[in-house]
């Protein structure tokens, strides 16, 4: 599949940042920057046509994590494995297989897995945490994070990346700390898995699964779950579990999301049906319209709470990406890889054998002494902070004491990325032209790390 290289939009935002770099600082959101009492929480949607304004599946997510957690974006090649090999995951190693794909993740810094990310065949995964009537069991095992890197590297659809999480949470269990702090807190996991064809959502107790096939429409999850009679997969044993528990008679309609929520579920979960809704009623006004500039909108949506800064926790990172259905066509994968997607800009990634790594949104390394991999764990802390994370903070900062100019200066930003989206749109269309596209995400990185210097 030959690359595009755009010759307007994109390539107008690489050189006008250019000419812009002596300014320092960046743009700043019309509404406030902090809001009280707002649900905390991840959101991840998906629009499938008809939903889509094109032939195109969009995917999104914000990443709701502590605020002072540094999200990078890491590209890792496909690779072949030796037969016997050993993954070390973040808490625990696993089997290798013998191939694994090329994948691009937006992850917390500290860990192996990842909160979002796609690969070279077009799969999409994201996370949210949940709390069931399952216990989190103590001690290591995989986090949610790890399996999404897990589906990414081994599966070539949403059903086949679907199949060895299961497989995985069956052998391996999911569990351990899930933030960079010695106080605990853990959680279980739902998923939505997308490819270019459908999408699955994917919802888990302990070990035990069920999941649901989306072929058209919009669809978004949060912290809780979703899935109620309408299953399409299960694990086997999942009913005859609830049975033996007493939580289902066995004779009734089995719910799966009235049989397994918690009668006492965390205030987390009970926020977060607000974003849930909020979300949901967003992508219903645009069913039919969703673009990538319009998943993008959804994901700065601060009166919602979706675009989130609340306490200790921020929305660290955003993905958006369009996956055309027509295979011939690239899929497109837009990070802001810093935080807060309303003073942020989304920058596209396209996978290319020959694309110049991106060094300056990858966290620094601190092997063996690294906190995570001491015992105890996470008794101190080091600087994970990455080049484009330092120069956006800055920006921040600036832009927070010239709020007119942050503002004005901002709105630039914003239309230039408008601009390079509708050129992609139209490369994706056939209406341009182009050569190989491949550096974009390379160029704009380094563009905005100098705009802001």
């Amino acid at each position: 599949m030959r690359l595009l290289r755009l010759e307007t939009g994109c390539a107008v935002l690489v050189s006008m940042l250019e000419e812009m770099k002596g300014w320092r600082g960046c743009g700043r959101s019309r509404v406030p920057f902090r809001m009280a009492e707002v649900p905390v929480s991840c959101d991840c949607f998906v629009s499938l046509p008809p939903g889509s304004r094109d032939d195109h599946v969009i995917f999104g997510k914000n990443a709701d994590r502590p605020r002072d957690e540094v999200q990078e974006v890491a590209h890792y090649p496909g690779a072949s494995h030796p037969a016997g090999a050993t993954l070390e995951c973040t808490y625990i190693q696993i089997p290798q297989v013998e191939r694994t794909r090329a994948v691009v993740l937006s992850k917390p810094a500290w860990m192996w897995g990842a909160e979002m990310g796609a690969n070279d065949q077009g799969v999409c995964i994201g996370n949210e945490a949940i709390w069931t009537r399952e216990p989190v069991c103590p001690g290591d095992a995989l986090l949610g994070m790890d399996l999404v890197r897990l589906g990414l590297e081994r599966g070539d659809s949403a059903w086949s990346a679907l199949t060895v999480i299961t497989s995985l949470l069956e052998q391996h269990g999911q569990g351990g700390q899930c933030k960079e702090d010695p106080v605990a807190f853990s959680y279980h996991n739902t998923f939505l898995l997308v490819d270019r064809n459908e999408a699955w959502v994917l919802e888990t107790a302990g070990r035990l699964w069920v999941a649901q096939k989306v072929t058209e429409g919009v669809k978004n999850i949060s912290n809780q779950l979703t899935i109620g009679a309408e299953v399409t997969a299960e694990h086997p044993e999942l009913r005859r579990a609830a049975q033996a528990q007493g939580w289902w008679d066995g004779e009734s309609e089995f719910n799966f999301s009235r049989v397994f929520s918690p009668e006492n579920p965390p205030a987390r979960m009970e926020l977060a049906k607000q974003r849930y809704k909020g979300g949901t009623e967003l992508l219903k006004q645009h069913d039919g319209s969703v673009t990538a500039a319009v998943m993008m909108s959804i994901l700065r949506d601060k009166p919602s709470g979706i675009c989130m800064d609340s306490g200790g926790f921020c929305t660290t990172g955003s993905m958006v990406s369009v996956l055309p259905r027509d295979p011939s066509l690239p899929c497109i994968h837009f990070f802001t890889a810093t935080p807060d997607p309303s003073r942020s800009i989304f920058k596209p990634f396209i996978f290319s054998d020959f694309s110049t790594p991106v060094l300056r949104v990858v966290s620094p390394q601190f092997g063996p002494d690294d906190p995570v991999r001491k015992q105890p764990r996470f008794q101190s802390k080091v600087d994970r902070r990455h080049d484009l994370y330092k120069a956006h903070q800055e920006a921040v900062s600036t832009m927070e004491n010239n709020p007119d100019e942050g503002s004005s200066v901002f709105g630039i930003l914003r239309e230039l990325e408008s601009q390079c989206l509708s050129e992609i749109s139209a490369m994706l269309s056939g209406e341009i032209p182009g050569e190989e596209l491949g550096d974009l995400f390379f160029d704009t990185v380094d563009t905005e790390i100098k705009f802001y210097q």
